[in-house]
C-alpha cells in the first residue's frame, strides 16, 4: 500500500497511523536518493512538451519556464537550471499569471488545470519512466508487503483541483500503481 502524507506532519504521528511504515521525503529536501523524485531534480533532458528539439533539466524549470505573466513572458533560461533553486517565478516580481504557453513558440495559452494535464503531468510521468525506473520498481516492489508513506509539501491528488498545488507523490502513488 502506497499512502501520501504531508511533510509537515511529525514522522511519530504518521507512523501511529501506519505502524511500522516506510517513509519516504520524495521532496527537493530529501537527504537521500529519493531526491531525485522531486520535480525540482536535474536529471537534465527531460523534453519540452509542444517543443521540438527542446529540453530542459527539470520538471519544475519547464512549468515554471512556460508560466506567462502580465509582465513576462516564458523563460527559457529555466531550462538549463541545475542548482534545484531560483525555479520560482512570483507575482510579486512579475504581476498576475495569465497562463501557460503551449510550448515555447506557441499562440496558445492554456488555463491553469490545463497545462497541468498538457504539460506538467506528461513531463513529471516522462521523467519517472525514463530517469527513475529503478527508484520506482523499488518502490513498487516494497509496496507488495509494506505501507510506504511518500512525504510531500502538498497532498492534492486530484489534478482538477486547482485550490491548492498538485502533489507530485501523488503521481508517483498513481504510476506504481496504475503498473501493478
Amino acid at each position: 500500500m502506497i499512502v501520501v502524507e504531508s511533510k509537515r506532519k511529525k514522522p511519530e504521528n504518521i507512523l501511529k497511523q501506519y505502524p511500522g511504515a516506510m517513509l519516504v521525503d520524495v521532496t527537493s529536501k530529501a537527504n537521500d536518493e529519493m531526491v531525485k523524485l522531486s520535480p525540482f531534480y536535474p536529471h537534465g533532458d527531460i523534453p519540452v512538451p509542444f517543443t521540438e528539439g527542446m529540453t530542459a533539466s527539470c520538471v519544475e524549470a519547464i512549468w515554471q519556464g512556460l508560466k506567462v505573466f502580465e509582465r513576462c513572458d516564458v523563460d527559457t533560461t529555466l531550462f538549463a537550471n541545475t542548482s534545484m533553486r531560483g525555479l520560482k517565478r512570483t507575482v510579486r516580481r512579475f504581476g498576475k499569471p495569465l497562463g501557460h504557453r503551449k510550448g515555447v513558440h506557441g499562440t496558445e495559452l492554456l488555463g491553469y488545470i490545463e497545462a497541468r494535464k498538457l504539460i506538467y503531468v506528461p513531463a513529471y510521468r516522462w521523467m519517472l519512466e525514463h530517469k527513475v525506473q529503478d527508484i520506482i520498481e523499488r518502490l513498487r516492489k516494497v509496496s507488495q508487503t509494506q505501507t510506504i508513506v511518500l512525504l510531500d509539501y502538498n497532498t492534492n491528488a486530484d489534478v482538477e483541483d486547482g485550490s491548492t498545488p498538485l502533489s507530485h507523490a501523488s503521481l508517483v502513488k498513481a504510476y506504481i500503481e496504475e503498473k501493478e
